[in-house]
């Protein structure tokens, strides 16, 4: 099937940014809920930060596992498998995940979750990168990164209207009606013309196994670095933050995370617009980490204020975090038709798994500083890592995905 037949409007896009809704919904639900449901376990206050920091790093683990088994099967069955097996999973794992009764059955709930939610985006995104033609194909993944970002926004509403047990059953009676809609989406036409050839396909392996390809991989991993240190660290804990810069009101983080997730869902828009205006995934990005580096200047410069004040930076932050669609895009773009679906569903996830690396190094820190000044310096070095690996990334915007990766040798 011709990809210039598809629009950014098409059956693809759309289910694909709710496939992705209701995989933020779930990703991000803990998140939101974390105060509540490990206060109704009965911790005390102390011990939801220090249990909320093990459960979310585990859950993150599972993102890690999980994206590497989907993206091998991304690239071996389809990208369809994936999106029907990844949102089965990830959809009883929160039903279940309403009936937990100790943090124990918590953490393990939430790895398993974690590895169902690790398929979603990566097929999605390889999928309308694959049928759309390059001049759209940034601008149909940013719709479904932006679209499907609000599902954080609509958690924090239902988190605020019912019990977070109930929270968790709407997250997987989501997804078992996205099964449906499913339905209507069709394969790749480049991943059935690849099944012909006799190359591997899916071998997570081969990026370890050429220098050029492993040093495209691993940029393609640090670009990411920036938003889960913002979002899993940031805003996940802006409590813990408020009290340090002074803020006399109590901070929500699960509101914190919403207006985070509003203003991600504009940048991620945004940022497809501005790359096809650029003609440029690059320049795009120097653009949103430049702002990102505004707004964590902001977040510390934080003494006394408001609440209100600390939600519009969180969204600030958010916007200019709203890179992750195009940071997932160059992930598929560098990589041929046989490796695309392990690179766009791994390389996030690695990002997402190196969230329990970055709040180790932030728990250490803190214990030669004080609380703030480990967060701040915590952010410069990840900014420092990401901003090298763009210097040193190709550029992939209109580049032709119509190509293969050779088991050892390099490719354009």
């Amino acid at each position: 099937m011709n990809p210039k037949n598809h629009g950014v409007f098409s059956i693809p896009v759309i289910v694909g940014a709710l496939g992705y809704f209701v995989d933020i919904y779930d990703l991000l639900l803990f998140g939101i809920v974390r105060k509540q449901s490990l206060a109704d376990l009965g911790l005390t206050p102390d011990q939801i930060t220090t249990v909320g920091e093990d459960i979310i790093s585990v859950q993150m683990i599972g993102l890690l596992i999980g994206g590497i088994i989907w993206g091998i099967m991304g690239d071996k069955k389809g990208r369809l498998s994936v999106l029907f097996g990844s949102i089965i999973l990830y959809s009883l794992a929160n039903i279940a995940n309403g009936m937990v009764v100790n943090t124990t059955q918590y953490g393990i709930v939430r790895f398993i979750a974690g590895i169902g939610l690790a398929g979603e985006l990566g097929a999605g995104i390889t999928l309308v990168s694959e049928l759309l033609s390059k001049e759209k194909r940034g601008i149909g993944t940013s719709m479904v990164a932006g679209i499907g970002l609000t599902g954080a926004v609509v958690a924090y509403f239902v988190s605020k209207t019912f019990d977070w047990h109930i929270c968790y059953f709407i997250g997987g009676g989501l997804g078992m009606l996205l099964l449906i809609l499913r339905v209507s989406v069709f394969e790749s036409s480049m991943f059935h013309e690849t099944k012909k050839l006799n190359v591997s396909r899916g071998n997570f392996f081969m990026f370890f196994n050429n220098s050029h390809r492993f040093r495209k991989y691993m940029r393609s991993i640090l670009l990411g670095l920036p938003t889960w240190y913002v979002i899993g660290v940031l805003v996940t804990f802006s409590d813990q933050f408020g009290k340090q810069f002074g803020i006399d009101e109590s901070i929500n983080p699960g509101k914190a995370i919403m207006f985070a997730y509003v203003g991600i869902s504009i940048g991620d828009v945004f940022i497809g617009f501005v790359s096809n205006w650029l003609k440029s995934r690059k320049k795009a990005l120097y653009i949103f980490y430049t702002l990102t580096a505004l707004f964590v200047a902001l977040f510390f410069s934080q003494k006394g204020g408001s609440a209100l004040q600390m939600y519009i930076i969180c969204a600030g932050l958010g916007f200019a975090t709203g890179f992750w669609a195009i940071f997932v895009t160059m992930a598929a773009e560098q990589f041929g038709t046989n490796l695309r679906a392990t690179a766009a569903t791994t390389v996030p996830n690695v990002v997402r798994g190196s969230l329990p690396l970055i709040i180790f190094f932030f728990k250490w820190l803190r214990n030669h500083m004080e609380y703030a000044t480990a967060g701040l310096i915590t952010g410069i070095i990840v900014m420092v890592i990401a901003i090298v690996a763009a210097i040193n990334s190709d550029e992939t915007f209109g580049k032709d995905l119509n190509f293969v990766e050779g088991e050892f040798s390099n490719v354009p």
